[in-house]
């Protein structure tokens, strides 16, 4: 009764289906459903016609179980992690829905995997932020170049013929291709957008590209670097969550 009063007082102060949304952990078909009955029927729309049967256990006890399966176990079948109908299963009266549920609340993420390095150097906390200083802060009338290496890119070449896009059909690759050798890339930007360079690189040229040597793939990685030169649009970071930002020399 409560989340339906906030709903209709926010839609009266004209805030946003977003805004609402995350406010009110809802979906749209929560704003619609129950805007449309005050509209109807004013105040007696308001109350649920079908209040359900209650849960089987409490909220809090099954949140608890479904974490600790989620965080301190690993599935029965020999899988590296969970997914939530491996653990719906593994849990038996518990349905898919309220494992996701769950796991949004506590935004935990059993499907992703982040990767990280951990340096044994005792200065590394002082040199990282020194090189990082340099991006928010650099020195006056100074550059600051970004140097990476892109290694080990293919020249692949397709042994059967590319299908061409046509309505109704995306362009396709044969299964099979043969390598005519690699290529390193090196780059440095005054930017701090060399990663995002090489994913451009990437997605546009050397994922769907055929290059039958080494060669052609040197020249056509060269033709899209040349051409997106003439008009460069350097990118601004900016940070939807500022308590992940770099303060004090550190990292978050």
């Amino acid at each position: 009764d409560v989340r339906r009063a906030k709903l209709i007082l926010m839609l009266e102060e004209g805030q946003s289906r977003d805004t609402i949304m995350q406010r009110l952990e809802c979906d749209s078909r929560f704003i619609s459903r129950w805007s449309s009955r005050f509209l109807s029927e004013r105040l007696a729309g308001m109350y649920a016609r079908h209040p359900g049967r209650a849960p089987k256990q409490p909220p809090a006890k099954l949140e608890a179980r479904v974490l600790n399966y989620t965080l301190r176990r690993k599935p029965s079948d020999g899988s590296t992690h969970w997914s939530s109908y491996k653990l719906s299963a593994e849990l038996g009266n518990v349905s898919v829905s309220a494992v996701q549920r769950i796991w949004r609340k506590h935004n935990v993420r059993a499907q992703r995997l982040d990767r990280h390095m951990v340096s044994n150097d005792p200065d590394f906390e002082t040199k990282a932020a020194d090189v990082i200083g340099l991006y928010l802060n650099p020195p006056v009338h100074a550059v600051v170049f970004c140097v990476d290496e892109k290694t080990a890119i293919q020249a692949l070449d397709r042994q059967d013929r590319m299908l061409p896009l046509s309505p109704g059909r995306a362009e396709s690759h044969g299964f099979e291709y043969k390598r005519n050798g690699t290529l390193s890339l090196f780059a440095a930007l005054n930017t701090t957008t060399v990663e995002n360079w090489f994913s451009r690189i990437q997605r546009d040229v050397i994922t769907r590209g055929v290059f039958t040597s080494v060669k052609d793939l040197g020249r056509k990685l060269m033709r899209y670097i040349r051409e997106h030169n003439k008009n460069p649009k350097p990118i601004k970071w900016k940070y939807d969550d500022p308590s992940r930002c770099i303060r004090q020399g550190l990292i978050q």
